[in-house]
């Protein structure tokens, strides 16, 4: 049987290790969770309205945003790790009828877009009590994934089925096969996969220059009485860096910042803090009750290229060696379904041709990020 190594435990690294075909491979996943970023998140899995203009980026969200109907079939996701909530869309009502048009023409090749309707400022604070009355456009398809409920499922899921899990940090390098060393453990592999965030870099700084670097993000975790009834509110898209997630319980989430020059500081900041609470304040109905709660603060490093966009497949120039990372802030939205589009390639033993004409239209040619060092 072959043996598949997984360095990175994150979104990619688990949903891969849980569609990995168990009967064909021995599969181990080596992570080292310190300041993950998809275990520190939670996300609005709703892309269809972005404006940036990343051809390859927007079809990548938007099949990922697709694939989380079969994702949650697969992997019989409960409604406190993926829930298809409603996205209100919150901006001032002089741009709602433009947003509602490029809604309307992107649902022709997105139908899981859903119903796209307008909110009165009463509409919408019934549909999300925290909320002062406010005009919105709602995205009925629009979902919430806790990332870090998320990958702790997966991680029973794949170990149920055979998936052997190493903690730490990892190097690698090549004999005759691939070797993955970590500080108690030598393990021979017949393919790598790297799903290490930004700490890709390193695993390949010895021959090749990665384009890839770290992003700090901190998010606000609140916790409101548990008798709040917040399961079914949807989440809230609003202007700036601040997206309002409710799960159950009253567990309300708010965030993120985007810190390119945070690097690995893992430190919560005051600064951070009072960034994200002075960003929703003015969306609030009764923002002293909210900051009163119960707070937390996460943080997690990213992975962010030059252009922002992501890159993933295997690597031509290394026989048995497959590569993703470059996700950024919607590394929720389409991580798992790079995760799934990487499973494919193995399990159907695709060559590394078959598979970079497959990932075409998702990402650009991994020459683009990674470079052999001269």
């Amino acid at each position: 049987m072959e043996k598949i190594v997984i360095i990175g435990g994150g979104i990619i690294g688990m949903t891969l290790a849980n569609y990995l075909d168990t009967t064909k491979y021995q599969v181990t996943v080596v992570d080292d969770p310190t300041g993950q970023a998809t275990r520190a998140s939670a996300g609005i899995i709703s892309p269809w309205l972005s404006k940036r203009r990343n051809k390859r980026w927007y079809q990548l969200a938007k099949d990922g945003a697709a694939f989380f109907e079969k994702l949650a079939q697969d992997f019989s996701l409960t409604p406190d790790i993926y829930q298809r909530s409603g996205t209100l869309i919150i901006r001032p009502e002089n741009q709602l009828s433009a947003l509602a048009q490029l809604a309307e023409e992107r649902r022709q090749a997105a139908p899981e877009i859903g119903e796209v309707s307008y909110l009165s400022p009463e509409e919408t604070q019934q549909a999300l009590p925290l909320l002062k009355p406010l005009s919105a456009l709602k995205i009925s398809g629009g979902g919430r994934l806790d990332g870090a409920a998320y990958l702790t499922f997966l991680a029973e899921r794949a170990r149920n089925n055979g998936v052997v899990f190493i903690q730490g940090k990892a190097t690698l390098h090549k004999e005759k096969n691939w070797v993955v060393t970590t500080a108690d453990e030598k393990i021979l592999a017949d393919a790598v996969c790297l799903t290490a965030g930004p700490g890709i870099g390193q695993l390949l700084e010895d021959i090749y220059q990665v384009d890839v670097r770290p992003q700090k993000g901190q998010l606000l975790a609140f916790e409101l009485p548990k008798t709040t009834e917040s399961m079914d509110w949807p989440v809230a898209m609003l202007e700036g860096e601040g997206d309002l997630i409710p799960f159950a319980n009253g567990k309300i989430l708010l965030g993120a910042t985007h810190e390119n020059d945070g690097g690995w500081d893992l430190t919560p900041t005051e600064a951070a803090k009072q960034q994200l609470l002075t960003g929703i304040g003015s969306f609030l109905a009764e923002p002293d009750k909210l900051f009163a709660a119960p707070m937390t603060v996460r943080v997690g490093t990213r992975a962010y290229t030059s252009d922002f966009a992501p890159f993933f497949g295997p690597l031509p120039s290394e026989q048995g060696l497959v590569v993703a990372s470059g996700l950024g802030s919607s590394g929720l939205t389409t991580g798992p379904y790079i995760g799934y589009l990487l499973a494919e390639h193995f399990n159907q033993h695709r060559t590394s041709d078959e598979s970079t004409k497959r990932f075409e239209p998702y990402t650009k040619p991994l020459s683009t990020y990674i470079t052999e060092k001269k």
